[in-house]
């Protein structure tokens, strides 16, 4: 189609299968990472010569105002956003340091809003733009143990609702994808194999949900009718 996507967070996991489902239809692609580089410049060589597209790899912090500001000197067209970059944290709130607090905030949200201010003017030019924000069934219910990031995937929705309805007019859609347990590394960092056998008997699929399945939605979403916008997709195999 070779449409110019943007993808945050895109060496490993759900970024970097939803950067291989876009070069599958042939579109180009910008990616983001911030700590690993080297493996995001190799992944977008691969991509380039597998299916025959433009793929450029940036070393930016898409919470940081500045990296992003300059990221986008080099990038002149955007069809497609997809706001993936995340982190998480598990543990009490009371231990908490106010460190973690803001390193989660500037990754899952404050994101959002750097990289909307450069994107958006470029398609409102154009009239037309998809920005498709990663978020989870915890930014729809809230999670015990993972405060800040159930309230950063919440203002992740809330953005996306609002944003929609401010570009409308102008012919973006914007939507948000609620996942559930996908099985990756984050995941595996954060849970030992003993919670994750938990959480899939808790799942009515009684499976995790794979990084290629969120992939094949965000495709599906930016082919739907634009008349779909301000919508929060949940893909959690049953489970909330």
């Amino acid at each position: 189609m070779n449409r110019n996507v943007l993808i945050t967070g895109a060496s490993r996991g759900i970024g970097k299968s939803i950067a291989e489902a876009f070069a599958m239809q042939k579109d180009n692609l910008y990616l983001t990472c911030v700590n690993n580089v080297d493996m995001l410049k190799e992944y977008a060589l691969e991509l380039q010569e597998t299916y025959g597209v433009q793929v450029q790899a940036f070393k930016c912090d898409s919470g940081n105002f500045d990296e992003v500001k300059d990221m986008f000197t080099r990038i002149k067209d955007i069809d497609v956003v997809v706001n993936n970059a995340g982190v998480a944290w598990i543990g009490l709130l009371t231990d908490m340091e106010v460190s973690d607090w803001k390193k989660v905030m500037n990754t899952n949200l404050d994101s959002l809003f750097c990289i909307s201010k450069f994107a958006v003017p470029i398609m409102v030019k154009k009239h037309s733009g998809r920005i498709i924000n990663i978020s989870s069934v915890w930014g729809n219910v809230g999670a015990s143990c993972e405060v800040a990031y159930s309230a950063s995937k919440g203002g992740v929705n809330s953005f996306t609702r609002a944003l929609a309805k401010e570009l409308a007019p102008s012919g973006i859609s914007v939507n948000a994808i609620a996942c559930g347990v996908i099985d990756t590394d984050m995941n595996r960092l954060h849970l030992s194999e003993e919670d994750m056998q938990e959480l899939t008997q808790e799942i009515p699929m009684d499976r995790l949900g794979s990084p290629k399945e969120v992939a094949e939605l965000v495709i599906r979403i930016t082919d739907a009718p634009s008349y779909m916008t301000g919508q929060i997709i949940t893909i959690d195999g049953g489970w909330i």
